[in-house]
């Protein structure tokens, strides 16, 4: 086939203008204002955060905006923590298709997510460094947030009416029977630490390494059933706007996601983020990093967040995350009730197979498939279908569905246990 041909063949490139003329015609210009304040006091030093407020999906055009707000806490260095905050935006960006509108892009966005954490993993733990890190990872396109996260930093929305709800998922062992479940399943031990005369101490722990989490960043030396793979949720706030509370474990170690809320509302989101590590450190001092970001979503015609209203909790509540199917983006009807929030997704399987989709696009063009995980191209014969079994299993038929290749696979049989840790033998 000539070259000609296969130029032929190529979809046509869409110029920028008409892109930005396309997102003009069929979105809402109007968003919210975004204020966001952080505060933090360090123990070890080992906490970091991200803040990004000029994103734009399609580049130059400022309608596209979105932000970026991430709490990373280290542990067994900081090498990780610093690497992801580098690295794992664009990881996830570069796996989401170019040149689609603001609703497909929602819609990609938590597989996106899935293949940017485990692509930044991958690329760490290739560096040979130990240290590993919790990630909770915001994005906000308008009324929509979206958190990722693993680990034990966490994510609150405090609505109009008063509603606290969680966005993330604790991943520490000793209180996600689940996760506890699946480390043991994969390989792993989880138990607390013995000290003489046998008696067991302190919270529990994977081993080897002893590590208290189930998922993170990083963490080569206590094995690949620690998971970079993160729990999505995805929700829409109504027009009356929320704030959100990221904060690392320093923080909820010691408040409950109540007490944070409430112990701030009222306030300027850069005053809230102080006053909320002030209300930690008061009831336990310093013992751990602890760090804060405050973000407001706030209406266009208003200046602050709206103070929250001093009433009993609305009949609306019950409305309140109500479940939708899981990876469903139809928007069926309009919010207008005060704090009354959508669910769009949610979920936290830690197998790769559930979190990929099967839509994945390959560049059929050119007769190379796209990895869903490090959207690298390689030919067919050089990697396998996501759902052919494990790495040294011969695909059982022609290729379907999300591709990895060779590396990415690798790194999937390892997560679920199917291929032996470095210097393990069986």
């Amino acid at each position: 086939m000539s070259q000609a041909e296969v130029s032929r063949m190529k979809p046509p490139l869409v110029p920028l203008a008409t892109l930005i003329g396309r997102e003009m015609r069929n979105e809402k210009v109007e968003k919210p204002f975004i204020k966001f304040g952080q505060a933090g006091l360090a123990k070890k030093g080992e906490d970091y955060f991200l803040i990004k407020v000029d994103c734009q999906r399609i580049p130059g055009n400022p309608s596209t905006s979105f932000s970026v707000f991430a709490i990373l806490d280290g542990h067994n260095g900081i090498s990780a923590a610093i690497f992801v905050k580098e690295n794992l935006l664009s990881n996830v960006l570069s796996a989401i298709p170019q040149g689609i509108s603001r609703e497909k892009w929602l819609q990609a966005l938590p597989r996106a997510l899935v293949a940017g954490f485990v692509k930044t993993d991958i690329e760490f733990q290739q560096k040979g460094e130990t240290s590993g890190t919790t990630v909770t990872f915001v994005v906000i396109d308008g009324w929509t947030v979206t958190v990722a996260s693993v680990g034990d930093s966490r994510c609150i929305l405090d609505t109009q009416g008063g509603v606290v709800s969680l966005l993330t998922v604790d991943h520490r062992l000793e209180e996600n029977a689940e996760e506890r479940e699946r480390v043991t399943a994969s390989g792993g031990e989880v138990g607390r630490l013995n000290v003489f005369g046998g008696s067991e101490v302190g919270p529990l722990r994977c081993w080897p390494g002893g590590l208290c989490l189930s998922r993170s960043i990083g963490d080569p030396d206590v094995g690949e059933f620690i998971v970079p793979i993160p729990h999505v949720k995805q929700v829409k706030l109504s027009n009356a706007g929320g704030r959100l509370i990221i904060a690392s474990d320093g923080i909820w170690d010691t408040l409950s996601s109540d007490v944070a809320a409430k112990s701030c509302r009222g306030l300027p989101a850069e005053l809230a983020a102080k006053l909320v590590v002030k209300e930690a450190l008061r009831s336990r001092g310093l013992k751990d990093d602890t760090t804060c970001l405050v973000v407001d979503i706030i209406p266009s015609d208003y200046l602050v967040l709206p103070a929250t209203p001093r009433k009993k909790q609305n009949v609306f509540s019950s409305l309140i995350f109500g479940k939708r199917p899981q990876k469903s983006l139809n928007k069926t009807n309009k919010m207008s009730a005060v704090g009354v929030v959508e669910e769009l997704f949610e979920e936290g399987s830690a197998i790769l197979v559930e979190r990929l989709g099967n839509d994945f696009p390959s560049n059929e063009n050119s007769g190379l498939l796209r990895c869903a995980v490090c959207q690298v191209d390689q030919a067919p014969a050089e990697g396998l279908p996501v759902n052919s079994g494990t790495f040294f299993s011969p695909p059982p038929k022609a290729w379907e569905g999300p591709y990895l290749c060779t590396n990415c696979q690798k790194k999937k049989d390892a997560m679920e246990g199917k291929r032996a840790r470095p210097g393990v033998t069986s």
